[in-house]
C-alpha cells in the first residue's frame, strides 16, 4: 500500500536525539518503507547520504525503493574516463554521477529498480537482502531460476545478471544498494557503459563486464511496478513490519533539512570528476598535412580532475616548439574536460589573430584532444 507524504512523524521517531524526545515514549515504528517520487539521481543518492547521517537504524531497519531517469553512476573510486562513453553521454544529456558507495559502473533508466537496504553496522547482510529479492520474485514468478552470487550479484538462468551490489559501512549505519533490471534499454546500456578512450593508465576501480538480461523478457507479468511491490511485502514480512510503502520527495528541506547541499555536492564537478583517483593519459592521433598524416603524441597527467603536466609533441615543422610549449604551459592546472580545453584554445588563438594558418592547427589539435577528454 503506498502512503503519500508528508513522513514528518516517522522521521522524528527514527532520527537521532542526544536527550530522548516525546515522540520517543509512544509506540515507535520497527522500521520503514520507502520510495522517492523523484527521478533525478543526485536528489536520490542525497536522501542515501540524508538517511545514513541523520537516522537512528537501530531496530529500525528502512528500504527505500528508486528509479531515476537515464543516467550512468560510477563507484566511489571509478575513473570515469575509463567506463563510460562520456561523448555520447553528453550528446544524449546523460547524466554522470559518482555514488558514496565503491563498486562499478552501472546504467539507471526507469526500467531498473533501485534498492537500498539501511541497518546497523552490526545488522549489516547483504545475503540475506539479496535472499528477500529473491523470494519475492518467487512470490510473482515461482519458476523463476534467480540466484546469488559470492560477488553478492543477482543470476538469471544462471548466467544473466539482472542485479549488482556496492555498499557504504560507517561507524555506526551501514547500507547495501542493488540494482534490478526489470525493461531497461540494454541498448543504451550497452553503448553508454563502453569507453572510447584509448591509452589511459590508472590505478582506479575497474568495472567488469557481464551479460545482462531484463527479468520482463522472461515474463511480461514482471513491471517495476509489481516487482516493489512483492519486495516491499516481503521485506516487510521479514522484517515483521507494516506492509506499507511511503512515498518521499527527496527535494523537500522541510522533511529533510540540508538535502539540497548534498544534492549539490554530488552533482558538483569537483566530487563527480575531481575524485577521480590520479591517472595519465599517453596517446597518439594523426593530423593531415598535406597528402599524408603526421603524428601528434600526447602524454598527460590528470590530479583531482586537472591536468598536472601536459606534453604535446608534433613536429616542429608542423607546430614550432615555442608554439607548442605555450600550449602545453596552458592547459597545466585546468580542467581534464572539453569546455575548457576549447576555452583555453580560444584565448591562445587570440594572441595571433592574425595566422590563420596556425588558427586552423590549434583548432584541429583542440578537436583531437576534447576527442580524449
Amino acid at each position: 500500500m503506498l502512503t503519500p507524504f508528508p513522513v514528518k512523524n516517522c522521521f522524528r521517531l527514527l532520527c537521532h536525539h542526544r536527550v530522548p524526545a516525546a515522540g520517543f515514549r509512544t509506540p515507535a515504528t520497527h522500521g520503514l518503507i520507502l520510495q522517492s517520487i523523484s527521478s533525478d539521481v543526485y536528489q536520490n543518492l542525497a536522501i542515501e547520504d540524508w538517511i545514513h547521517d541523520h537516522i537512528s537504524l537501530e531496530g529500525k531497519p528502512i528500504l527505500f525503493l528508486w528509479r531515476n531517469s537515464p543516467c550512468v553512476v560510477i563507484g566511489r573510486h571509478q575513473n570515469p574516463w575509463q567506463e563510460c562513453n562520456l561523448h555520447l553521454m553528453r550528446q544524449g544529456g546523460i547524466k554522470l554521477a559518482r555514488r558514496r558507495s565503491g563498486g562499478g559502473t552501472v546504467y539507471h533508466d526507469m526500467g531498473n529498480i533501485n534498492l537500498t537496504f539501511f541497518t546497523t553496522k552490526t545488522k549489516y547482510d547483504r545475503m540475506e537482502n539479496l535472499k528477500i529479492i529473491v523470494r519475492a520474485l518467487n512470490a510473482v514468478q515461482p519458476r523463476l531460476d534467480v540466484q546469488p552470487t559470492k560477488k553478492f550479484d543477482l543470476l538469471l538462468d544462471g548466467q544473466f545478471k539482472i542485479s549488482g551490489t556496492a555498499s557504504k559501512i560507517g561507524r555506526v549505519a551501514a547500507y547495501h544498494h542493488c540494482t534490478l533490471l526489470c525493461s531497461t534499454d540494454r541498448t543504451a546500456l550497452s553503448s553508454l557503459l563502453k569507453s572510447p578512450y584509448q591509452g589511459i593508465k590508472s590505478n582506479a576501480t575497474p568495472s567488469i563486464p557481464s551479460v545482462v538480461k531484463n527479468l520482463l523478457d522472461k515474463d511480461p507479468a514482471l513491471t517495476c511496478e509489481v516487482l516493489m511491490n512483492a519486495i516491499a511485502a516481503e521485506y516487510a514480512a521479514h522484517h515483521q513490519i507494516d506492509n506499507h510503502i511511503t512515498l518521499i520527495n527527496p527535494a523537500d528541506e522541510t522533511q529533510f533539512p540540508g538535502i539540497r547541499s548534498k544534492a549539490k555536492e554530488l552533482q558538483s564537478w569537483e566530487w563527480t570528476y575531481g575524485w577521480t583517483p590520479k591517472f595519465s593519459v599517453n596517446t597518439t592521433f594523426h593530423v593531415p598535412h598535406g597528402q599524408a598524416h603526421l603524428p601528434i603524441q600526447v602524454s598527460i597527467d590528470v590530479k583531482k580532475g586537472r591536468i598536472e603536466t601536459c606534453n604535446i609533441k608534433a613536429p616542429d615543422h608542423w607546430l614550432p616548439l615555442e608554439i607548442g610549449n605555450k600550449l602545453n604551459s596552458s592547459f597545466i592546472g585546468s580542467k581534464f574536460c572539453p569546455i575548457e580545453a576549447t576555452l583555453l584554445t580560444n584565448i591562445l588563438l587570440r594572441t595571433c589573430p592574425d595566422d590563420q594558418h596556425l588558427h586552423s592547427k590549434w583548432n584541429i589539435l583542440c578537436e583531437k584532444l576534447r576527442g580524449i577528454m
